[in-house]
This record gives structure tokens, C-alpha cells and sequence, in this order.
């Protein structure tokens, strides 16, 4: 961004671009006027003990969630973490494979009544699959989770991030914290559940999205 000309800058993202949103509020406070997200990594966890409060029963709950979330729906994030080479290979030589791969999880991430493509057309899922498939890319997007498994977002005691921080919270999202654990080392300014939408937000209900980042940032603006 500094390159570009940008002296100060806001970040916004979810699922790996809530990671990078947060890594940028990080690692470049002094840039970012604040960072916005749709998603908490999982990777994401503030220190506990050591002078730190110790986990309410709320932020249990939530960590009870995960955990079941990993071991009923977290074997992509397990394989993709591990081996993801192997999977590409498999995903690149078939284009059904590659299909149900991706399917899948819009089918259970998705804020849908029953029926997927009532939010997301055929021709949407279908344009989405094709890009992967015929740029011949699909190891580079498996190949994040192991780099984000060998540096996970984990804070020290007492680590502070400066930039403020939004969240947006969709109903249809997979195991999401309580804002109590992201405040232990975030400034959280903005707060907010909205009436439907999951996973893929931008993809689903770009309009809610977008007045969400807007809510967020528009009393930040004097600080650029």
C-alpha cells in the first residue's frame, strides 16, 4: 500500500483475508486506520493465564464449539494444513472431485433455506469451481493453511493491537468467539450481528457487507 501511495490505509476480510486484515493490524499499527472482519481465525487466541483473566464460560463455550466443529466438519482443514499437495494433485485431475470439494461447504456454510441455489446461483457455484479449475491454481489456496498452521495468531501476555477493530457476525457462520476473547487483545470498536448471511458474506450478501464496512470506517476517515 505504501508503494501504491497510501500513507494510512484501512484492512477488511474473512475467513483467510480476516487472518491477513488482523496480521496487517499487527504488525503495521502506525499504517492502518483500523481493520475490519467478517471472521475470526481460527488460529486466532490471546493469551490466558499469566496475569491474563481466565476463560469465562461464555469464552469456554466457544472453545467447546471448535473443538466439535474440528473433529465433525474439520477434516479439510486438517488435510489441507498437512498435506496439501496431495490433495491438489487429486483436486487438479478431477473436475468433479474439485466440484463436491468446493460444493460441499457452500452447502453447509451458506445461509440457505434448504435450498443452495435460492442465495447462490448455479452459474455463480459454477464460475467459482471454473476459475480454480481451468487457471490450474487450486494448490496455491490449499497451501495457505499449512503457512497459516506454522505461524498461528497467537499473542503474548499483555499484547495489545492499536488499530481499531470491527466485526461483523452472520448468523450462518461457523464457530465464531465472544467479543470478551477478541477484546483481550484488540481495541473492538464495532460490534455487530446481522439478520442473515455465513460464511461466504461478501459472495452472499454483498450489500449487508458492504454497509457494515462502511458503518465501520466512516468515523475512522479523519484519521487517514
Amino acid at each position: 500500500m505504501g508503494q501504491l501511495g497510501y500513507e494510512r490505509f484501512g484492512a477488511q476480510g474473512g475467513d483467510i483475508g480476516a487472518g491477513v486484515s488482523m496480521w496487517l493490524a499487527r504488525d503495521h499499527g502506525p499504517q492502518l486506520i483500523g481493520a475490519h472482519v467478517n471472521y475470526i481465525p481460527g488460529s486466532y487466541r490471546p493469551s490466558v493465564g499469566n496475569g491474563q483473566a481466565v476463560v469465562s464460560e461464555e469464552e469456554q463455550g466457544f472453545l467447546d464449539r471448535s473443538s466439535h466443529f474440528a473433529a465433525t466438519e474439520g477434516a479439510y482443514a486438517a488435510l489441507q494444513s498437512t498435506k496439501p499437495q496431495t490433495l491438489a494433485f487429486a483436486l487438479s485431475d478431477s473436475p468433479l472431485g474439485l466440484a463436491a470439494w468446493m460444493i460441499e461447504k457452500f452447502q453447509a456454510w451458506v445461509d440457505h433455506p434448504g435450498d443452495l441455489e435460492q442465495v447462490l446461483s448455479l452459474d455463480t457455484l459454477l464460475t467459482d469451481i471454473a476459475l480454480y479449475w481451468f487457471s490450474g491454481s487450486v494448490h496455491a489456496s490449499l497451501r495457505l493453511y499449512k503457512e497459516n498452521r506454522q505461524n498461528p495468531l497467537a499473542f503474548a501476555p499483555g499484547e495489545r493491537v492499536v488499530p481499531p477493530l470491527g466485526v461483523a457476525l452472520f448468523p450462518k457462520e461457523i464457530p465464531m468467539p465472544p467479543r470478551s476473547w477478541v477484546a483481550r487483545v484488540f481495541d473492538v470498536q464495532r460490534w455487530e450481528h446481522v439478520d442473515r448471511g455465513g460464511h461466504f458474506a461478501a459472495l452472499e450478501q454483498p450489500q449487508i457487507l458492504a454497509e457494515e464496512i462502511r458503518a465501520f470506517f466512516r468515523p475512522l476517515r479523519g484519521a487517514a
